[in-house]
């Protein structure tokens, strides 16, 4: 009797299905403001990332390690390095994030790879 895997000469086979293999996610995002020509320098985009992971996750949240890989001022897109186990705490901090020193702002998320 034949196992599934198994051929005549006794060697077996194994599936293996890996949801990530990969340690960390990238994220290419954009940030728009309601009112056109708002600036800002890559210490300040840091700090809104931050901001927006405590105000949804709190002081654990605000610990998550991001870093910020490259930041466009001209265009505010910045390419973003997260744990894959944390790219949906991250996403969602950036995803309800609306207001920037009292002014309307919107992440978006522009693209996502392992």
């Amino acid at each position: 009797m034949i196992r599934s895997g198994e051929e005549q000469t006794g060697a077996v086979y194994e599936r293996r299905v890996c949801k990530n293999a990969s340690d960390y996610q990238y994220m290419k995002v954009g940030l728009e403001f309601e009112a056109p020509g708002f600036r800002l320098n890559d210490a300040s985009f840091k700090q809104m990332i931050v901001s927006a992971l405590r105000g949804l996750h709190g002081e654990i949240g605000a610990a998550l390690p991001v870093d910020v890989l490259k930041f466009e001022e001209q265009s505010l897109t910045a390419i973003l390095r997260v744990r894959g186990s944390d790219l949906v705490k991250l996403w969602s901090a950036l995803t309800l994030s609306a207001f920037y020193k009292d002014k309307k702002c919107a992440f978006r998320v522009i693209q996502v790879a392992a």
